[in-house]
C-alpha cells in the first residue's frame, strides 16, 4: 500500500478478495503515514515503539499492543517513533456477498448507524486473539487462509458488538465535519501538484478560506505549517522514488518539485535524519536482511 494518494483508490488484494496487510519499518518509503482516506475499513497494530496517530481532528498517542480500527472515509496520518506497525485493509463488502443473518448487522455498520471505537481495549484478551490470528494468517498466507482471515473479521465484528465498543452514531460535530472536509480539498490539492511550485493564495482558496485563517487553521489540524507539509510530502514522494525506479538523486529532487539539489539533500536530512543516498543504502539492506513488504497504506 502507497500512501501517495490522499484519496486512495487502488486495489486492495484481489478483486474477489479484497484484503491487505502492510507491515512498516523505518526503511519503508512511506514509514510516516501522510494525511490521506479511504473508502476501505483500516486495522493498525503497533508492533514496537510509539506512533502519534491523528483521525480526522483528534490525536493520540499508540504503543506497542495498541489497536486501533479506522471507519470509511476517515482522515489520518500518523509519525512513528522507533516503531514498527502493521495495518491491515480491507472491503467490508468481502463479508456481505451472501445473504445470511450477519448482512443486516454488518449493513449497519457500513450505514454509519454504528461507529466502532478508535482504540481496541488492551486487556481483553479474547479480541487480541482474534485480531492476532487474522493478522498471522495474513502476513503467512498459507493454504487455506482466508477461510481463517474471513472467519476472523466476522468475530471481530461479532465481539465488537457483543461488548460494546461501539457509539451508536459518529462523535464528531457537523462543524468539525466540515473542517476535516476543507482539510481533505487541500491536502488533495497537495497530493495532485506536489511536483510543481503552489502558493499560500491556492491552498487556502482550495479550503474557502483566507490565507491568514488558512495558515492557523492548517497548522492546527496538521501541526505543520502548509509550506512544511508540502515538503513533507514532497520527501515521502522522493523516498518512494528513489527506492522504486532506479533513478538518480538528482533526477528525484527536480521530480519531486525541488529546484535546488543542496536544499533537497538538507530537507531530506531535516525530516529523515539522513542523507537521500544513505536512507537508500539502509532500505536496500533492510530488504535483503528479510522480506519487509515494501509494497505499502
Amino acid at each position: 500500500m502507497q500512501y501517495l494518494s490522499y484519496n486512495e483508490r487502488i486495489q486492495r488484494g484481489t478483486f474477489d478478495f479484497p484484503i491487505e496487510i502492510y507491515r512498516l519499518n523505518p526503511y519503508h518509503p512511506q514509514y510516516v503515514m501522510a494525511f490521506h482516506w479511504h473508502v476501505e475499513y483500516e486495522m493498525i497494530r503497533i508492533r514496537r515503539g510509539t506512533f502519534r496517530l491523528t483521525l480526522d481532528d483528534q490525536e493520540f498517542t499508540i504503543r506497542a499492543g495498541d489497536l486501533v480500527f479506522v471507519s470509511s472515509g476517515t482522515l489520518h496520518a500518523g509519525i512513528p517513533d522507533g516503531c514498527v506497525y502493521d495495518c491491515i485493509v480491507f472491503d467490508m463488502r468481502m463479508l456481505m456477498r451472501q445473504d445470511h443473518a450477519c448482512h443486516p448487522l454488518l449493513q449497519r455498520i457500513l450505514d454509519g448507524e454504528i461507529w466502532i471505537d478508535q482504540q481496541m481495549p488492551r486487556e481483553d484478551a479474547q479480541l487480541n486473539q482474534v485480531v492476532d490470528t487474522l493478522f498471522d494468517a495474513m502476513e503467512s498466507k498459507n493454504p487455506g487462509y482466508q477461510l481463517i482471515v474471513q472467519g476472523c473479521l466476522y468475530q471481530f465484528f461479532g465481539l465488537v458488538l457483543q461488548k460494546g465498543y461501539y457509539a451508536c452514531a459518529p462523535a464528531q460535530s457537523h462543524r468539525n465535519y466540515k473542517k476535516v472536509g476543507q482539510l481533505k480539498k487541500a491536502l488533495s490539492l497537495i497530493e495532485e501538484n506536489y511536483s510543481a511550485p503552489l502558493t499560500l493564495d491556492q491552498l487556502s482558496a482550495a479550503a474557502g478560506m483566507s490565507p491568514k485563517y488558512f495558515c492557523r487553521f492548517f497548522q492546527e489540524m496538521t501541526h505543520h505549517t502548509p509550506i512544511e507539509y508540502l515538503n513533507i510530502c514532497r520527501i515521502e514522494h522522493a523516498c518512494y522514488q528513489l527506492i522504486t525506479t532506479g533513478q538518480s538523486v538528482t533526477d528525484v529532487a527536480f521530480s519531486c518539485g525541488f529546484n535546488d539539489l543542496s536544499y533537497f539533500i538538507k530537507t531530506f536530512r531535516r525530516y529523515k535524519g539522513t542523507t537521500p543516498k544513505r536512507y537508500l543504502n539502509g532500505a536496500a539492506q533492510s530488504r535483503g536482511s528479510r522480506n519487509p513488504a515494501v509494497q505499502q497504506g
